[in-house]
């Protein structure tokens, strides 16, 4: 980072390495998922699982090496006479001692050294310093005496290359614009930065800043792992989903949430889908069973009188909100999730996948007829444009969207009158293949949405739960999707970190699902399946060819294997823009379809 301060520039850096172990993979032993997991707000664990973790948890906090912080700042005078640079140093929120012989920190609740400083390479012999410039955690003393030798510029370079391995070990994306080109690098180590286990290969559970892992909101962080080429840490990631299930088939991580389950058998169907890895899908199948089972049994509640609304939805809650409603998102996952567990034994042989698959279409059936009686009961909207619309309620028990108040009751949450119509809506049956994106029932709630619930086409609060940008780019309205994707990006997206915030009011700092949704939608933007066709380049902007940009993709992985991709732009001297494409295995699509958008609009 960089500070100006009038004539004074802060240059700051800082990394976390390892106490006195070189930072490379092989030292680097990590945290055991059920002992991170329980430092995730909103986490949910059961009685065996609380016992086991803290029988862990007094090894797993007292390691014989800790992780440090190392942050250096310089300071330079950039005017013609002298001037002083002002430094603090790093203070607790309790009461602490500073030794300035040494320049350690003392906490006085643990007595124990939490940090050592040097200016200049001396020890900081005062707390608060002013530097007359010319022109131009806790440990004890003998180990902070230790790390104060080290050498900042050596652990410096080491902390870079154990990160550029990692990105080595991806797939590689080569963007023109500068900023998007370092998101997409940056974004997929700060996943893989709070994607916590036991290093080299245990499970890990795949956090979403400073929340537990959660079925639904993980999902985008594993399957941008999948789509880097990165199937070991999404197989470890979805790992902890499957180690953490219930006797009964349930899976459920966080504050209560019940659409886990689908979700994250959807997330298995993703990874397999990828990897075609039939062997895992062998050693996993007891546990897709159960999971299958569960929302069958909780399906087979819920079926009793076909002239209830909603007949054969299960109900339940689908995210913070206390709606034990059927909810559409709900039940749009537990049919998706079922769909892709009988893909996945199918292709195994299992005795159970066409049962499954009976069950899945059964529910995605009586899906359709809530949503479009559901529509029938709604009233029309008037759009900017003249026309009148139809829309529909975010579940069956209601008329209309409940932001429109036909009912009496309140529904303001996290910011906005129209949280539960627009971030858990009927449009996730179009994620979730309920919906055909292209039939009458998508146009409504695409425009309904738009015209009552976006702002530039970006959502009123936490704007990457609504799947719409997904839609339009199914729809191959690159517009609209680009009109969401630079808005909400814009909006959300920390200049200084790259990383995300949940909520325009910034709460809920460095969201990892914010970000996986991000990444997705870039690699969507890029390289998207759409039944048997790859569709290359459906969303990307036409200033990306202006002459002379090049955009590669190197191994990405997609539902026909890893795919090298090649776009030249060369205008002015050939008065062309080329495309490749290459093929790594042997699956191979149907048809490739590539956009290849003229700058100049020709």
């Amino acid at each position: 980072a960089e500070i100006t301060d009038e004539d004074v520039t802060y240059e700051t850096t800082s990394f976390v390495s390892l106490e006195t172990s070189p930072l490379t993979a092989d030292n680097v032993d990590g945290t055991h998922y059920l002992v991170a997991d329980s430092y995730g707000r909103g986490f949910m664990q059961t009685d065996s699982q609380l016992e086991s973790r803290d029988e862990m948890l007094p090894a797993e906090l007292n390691p014989e090496e800790e992780t440090v912080l190392y942050f250096q700042a310089k300071a330079v005078n950039t005017d013609s006479v002298p001037r002083y640079a002002y430094f603090k140093n790093v203070a607790p929120n309790t009461d602490y001692t500073f030794d300035g012989e040494h320049g350690m920190t003392r906490a006085e609740s643990s007595d124990e050294i939490f940090s050592i400083s040097r200016l200049n390479g001396d020890p900081l012999s005062q707390e608060e310093v002013a530097v007359l410039l010319d022109p131009g955690e806790p440990i004890s003393r003998e180990r902070a005496a230790t790390l104060g030798r080290e050498d900042f510029s050596s652990r410096l370079r080491e902390c870079r290359e154990f990160w550029e391995q990692k990105l080595s070990e991806a797939a590689s994306i080569e963007l023109p614009e500068t900023r998007i080109d370092e998101m997409t690098k940056a974004g997929l180590l700060h996943l893989d930065l709070v994607t916590f286990g036991s290093e080299p290969d245990g499970t890990v559970t795949p956090t979403i800043g400073v929340y537990s892992a959660i079925g639904s909101e993980s999902a985008p962080i594993i399957q941008f792992y999948d789509s880097m080429g990165r199937h070991d840490l999404a197989r470890r990631s979805l790992m902890y989903f499957l180690e953490k299930q219930h006797d009964d088939g349930f899976i459920q991580n966080f504050g209560g949430y019940m659409l886990e389950t689908g979700a994250v058998l959807w997330s298995l169907g993703e990874h397999y889908r990828y990897t075609q890895d039939q062997d895992w899908v062998e050693r996993i199948e007891p546990k897709i069973l159960n999971s299958c089972d569960f929302l069958i049994d909780w399906r087979e509640e819920n079926v009793s009188d076909p002239e209830v609304l909603g007949n054969g939805l299960i109900k339940g809650k689908t995210a913070d909100p206390e709606d034990p409603y059927r909810s559409f998102m709900l039940n749009g996952y537990a049919y998706l999730g079922l769909s892709r567990a009988a893909e996945m034994l199918d292709d195994i042989g299992s005795d159970h996948a066409e049962e499954i698959r009976e069950t899945a279409n059964d529910l995605k059936s009586d899906i359709q007829t809530a949503l479009y009686g559901a529509i029938g009961r709604s009233p029309v909207i008037p759009l900017g444009d003249g026309r009148w619309c139809p829309t529909a309620p975010p579940w069956p028990e209601h008329q209309g969207p409940l932001s429109l108040f036909r009912d009496g009751e309140n529904w303001f949450t996290h910011g906005a009158f129209q949280v539960r119509d627009s971030l858990l809506g009927p449009h996730w049956l179009v994620v979730q293949e309920v919906i055909d994106p292209d039939e009458p029932a998508a146009d409504y709630m695409l425009e309904s949405h738009s015209e009552l619930m976006t702002e530039r086409n970006v959502a009123f609060s936490q704007p990457y739960y609504s799947p719409h940008p997904w839609i339009h780019l199914q729809r191959e309205e690159p517009k609209q999707f680009l009109k969401a994707y630079y808005n909400t990006l814009a909006s959300l997206a920390d200049q200084e970190t790259y990383t995300f915030w949940e909520h325009y009011y910034h709460v809920s700092p460095h969201k990892t699902h914010e970000e996986g949704w991000f990444l997705m939608h870039t690699r969507w933007m890029l390289y998207m399946e759409v039944d048997q066709t790859l569709s290359l380049f459906r969303g990307i902007p036409r200033s990306w060819l202006s002459d002379g940009n090049t955009l590669s993709l190197d191994n990405v992985a997609t539902y026909f294997g890893p795919v090298s991709v090649r776009l030249e732009s060369a205008l002015s001297d050939r008065c062309q823009i080329t495309a490749s494409v290459e093929f790594h295995s042997d699956r191979l699509p149907e048809t490739v379809e590539f956009r290849i958008p003229h700058p100049l609009g020709k």
